[in-house]
């Protein structure tokens, strides 16, 4: 049968349940270090996948594990449909994390310790929440027995955290078929709260920002060679110094503002909102009033590239031949040869761009009958806020998916989140935490977009 309103006591176990996933999976340590060698691997994702598998079989369900390698599982089960002609939802996010140094935090990062209403732990933003919220969705549809409007694939990657090349970049090379009959796509870095002045009142009015594009990116390593020789002689083919050059010429270059179409209907809609324009000369000022997502969108005005890592020489006195220094590149949507071509300019004749992995940009649309309903089941747990579009600066799993099949992805996460929340800097930051409130305001949300898709 279609879905219905939970009673008052489904409500409240959805709810409950989607804080418990949360805290439960942030205490399994998922930590992904990189890398591509197994034996290198924690067992921290099979541990996580194991549990996301108990919890959905525990209510009927017959979920999919697909393992791309030991220690890197995926999980899927599908929730089938009134109309099974219609394109298919996917909602997905990922079981990894970035390492956290446990001496940095006020807290255990695997502990998901409650204090003053947040969940402190590793993961809690990154995606936990995320995860926590949908395992509670699938098993609240399941126990009703209730049908969606068309189907749900849930989905839990691994590997999200390494660009996906052990979860979604290779689910969806090897399993496409998981994927049939699917048309549209939510995940994770978006769908959460800034709070603007209304521009009549004065008084606050929450924004959600509805993440409609992401930056694609390019990692690779600049590879400077030259002539090798001993330290005490004179050498004008140092490739240290050759590196070192090409470094300082990425380093110096100002990369153009740009303000592509997802950005500009952010900031259009705060003017509306609040009644205070932007000057594209002036962005900086402007800036501020986007709260917790400044970050996230001052990454998105123009390309980047950033120096990350250096590897040269094998002993104090002996010049070496070769140098390398790896870089992290992210482009905005339609840059990616132009980037390319701007590496390769600025580094030189000595120094060659070896490019490791490219990462497609997605812009999907900002209007249309998934927007409209993401936007009404906001709306509906919140009366009076708004929903704008905006552009991300990271990547998120979405790229495969829009890449290889086509499917239109969107960040819609859900979270109720506090005024004076610096939310974009919890991502893979010190002392990541969630509100438990806002948790359980993104597992009704959820429910009605699922209701309503």
């Amino acid at each position: 049968m279609p879905i219905a309103d939970p009673s008052a006591d489904e409500l409240s176990l959805l709810q409950d349940e989607a804080v418990l996933f949360t805290r439960e999976l942030i205490r399994i340590d998922t930590t992904n270090f990189g890398g591509n060698d197994p034996a290198t691997w924690g067992k921290g994702e099979t541990e996580a996948a194991d549990y996301v598998v108990g919890k959905l079989r525990e209510v009927g369900l017959s979920p999919e594990v697909h393992e791309s390698a030991p220690g890197r599982p995926s999980v899927f089960v599908r929730l089938p449909g009134e109309d099974r002609e219609r394109g298919g939802l996917i909602l997905h996010g990922h079981l990894d994390v970035v390492p956290a140094r446990a001496e940095d935090w006020s807290a255990d990062p695997f502990g998901a310790e409650i204090r003053d209403g947040m969940i402190y732990g590793r993961g809690a933003v990154d995606m936990k929440d995320m995860v926590g919220m949908l395992l509670a969705l699938a098993r609240h549809l399941s126990r009703a027995g209730q049908v969606p409007p068309r189907d749900l694939l849930f989905a839990f990657f691994a590997d999200e955290e390494n660009r996906g090349i052990w979860g979604s970049e290779w689910i969806v090379e090897h399993h496409p078929e998981i994927f049939a009959g699917m048309s549209e796509a939510i995940s994770e870095v978006g769908g959460y709260s800034i709070t603007l002045p209304e521009k009549e009142t004065g008084e606050d009015v929450r924004a959600y920002v509805l993440q409609t594009a992401e930056k694609g990116l390019i990692w690779g390593r600049l590879r400077a060679t030259g002539r090798a020789g001993h330290g005490s002689v004179p050498n004008d083919e140092n490739a240290i110094v050759r590196l070192a050059h090409a470094i300082t010429a990425i380093d110096a270059h100002v990369f153009p503002i740009e303000f592509v179409a997802s950005v500009r209907a952010l900031f259009d809609g705060v003017t509306e909102i609040t009644g205070i324009g932007w000057d594209e000369e002036d962005i900086a000022s402007f800036l501020p009033l986007l709260g917790g997502a400044r970050q996230f969108v001052s990454g998105t005005l123009s390309d980047s590239a950033n120096l990350t890592m250096l590897d040269a020489g094998y002993k104090g006195n002996v010049i070496p031949q070769t140098a390398e220094a790896t870089f992290d590149a992210r482009f905005l949507p339609g840059h990616q040869e132009d980037l390319l071509s701007l590496l390769e300019e600025l580094t030189g004749e000595h120094v060659e761009v070896v490019v490791d992995d490219i990462g497609n940009s997605v812009d999907s649309p900002r209007t249309g009958p998934l927007v409209d309903v993401m936007t009404r089941s906001i709306q509906a747990e919140d009366p009076g806020s708004r929903v704008l579009p905006y552009c991300l600066s990271g990547g998120t799993d979405n790229k495969p998916l829009s890449r290889e099949l086509g499917i239109i992805g969107y960040g819609f996460a859900p979270l109720q989140l506090p005024k004076d929340l610096d939310f974009a800097p919890l991502f893979h930051g010190v002392d990541e935490r969630v509100p438990v409130d806002a948790v359980r305001f993104g597992a009704r949300v959820l429910l009605r977009l699922a209701r309503d898709c």
